[in-house]
């Protein structure tokens, strides 16, 4: 390869060869992520792409390598979203309703492990009824934490900026996040709590559990797609009913177990 400056610069009596360096290249089988890091750090329009013996073969563009990753972060939404696949409503029904129960079987056994932890604390329950109310708010609520987490760390796995080694610096990073936001829902839906029922140790049971709760969502959230993209786990297909079940059996347990240390003050 020679620069333009270099042909401009040099005297005419050197020869081309003297000013010639080794071009940046691929090969054919440069995985996707590693050509966007390439077009990250330097700003190619084109790399040469050649077999393992040297032998060109073309020429890879900035252009396509962000179109296939476009492609890449469609797929991994959908995917995301419980439709395994590239699923179009042109395919046959049958298909495209076994594609989506991989998913949702999974889920009901999933749903059930956390409804377990509610039957353990029974007694609990019955005996202040009104934790029920707030049992879905602080699932629900931490469960949008931690897909939002989850979204951001899918999100960068498809342009290639986390990799499954940056586990613990995303999880640091997740956290810090978690302990602000926990603390801030956690203080709005206490006050809630206690306005509305009158019990200040009902609020302070519903937002301690929510603070702790969200801040395990984001950590989940941000960590388990990584995790599970090492293990050569489809993270965009289980990362969600991961999430969704611990949040909810985290929840659960954080209100109940919390509700019985502070049984006394809620009756």
């Amino acid at each position: 390869m020679v620069s333009l400056r270099g042909l401009l610069s040099t005297p005419r009596t050197k020869r081309l060869t003297s000013i010639m360096v080794e071009p940046m290249t691929v090969t054919v089988a440069t995985p996707l992520f590693d050509l966007a890091d390439i077009f990250d750090k330097y700003p190619f329009l084109g790399v040469p792409v050649i077999e393992a013996d040297g032998t060109l073969v073309g020429v890879v563009s900035r252009a396509s390598v962000s179109q296939a990753l476009l492609e890449e972060a469609e797929s991994e939404n959908r995917k995301l979203q419980g439709v395994v696949g590239d699923e179009l409503r042109s395919m046959p029904t049958w298909l495209r309703s076994r594609r989506r129960l991989a998913w949702l079987s999974a889920n009901i056994v999933l749903n059930i492990i956390a409804a377990s932890v509610i039957s353990a604390y029974e007694e609990t329950l019955v005996a202040v009824i009104a934790i029920a109310v707030f049992l879905p708010m602080v699932s629900d609520m931490s469960g949008c934490s931690g897909n939002q987490a989850v979204g951001v760390t899918m999100r960068e796995l498809s342009l290639g900026l986390v990799r499954p080694v940056d586990a613990f610096k995303v999880w640091m990073k997740e956290v810090s996040v978690g302990i602000i936001n926990g603390i801030a829902l956690g203080i709005l839906i206490g006050v809630v709590a206690w306005v509305w029922k009158g019990n200040p140790a009902l609020g302070l049971v519903i937002g301690l559990a929510l603070a702790l709760n969200t801040i395990l969502a984001v950590s989940i959230g941000g960590v388990v797609p990584l995790l599970l993209k090492r293990l050569g786990q489809d993270p965009a297909v289980a990362s969600g009913p991961l999430l969704t079940t611990v949040t909810d059996m985290a929840g659960f347990f954080f209100v109940l177990s919390l509700a019985t240390l502070l049984m006394p003050w809620l009756v």
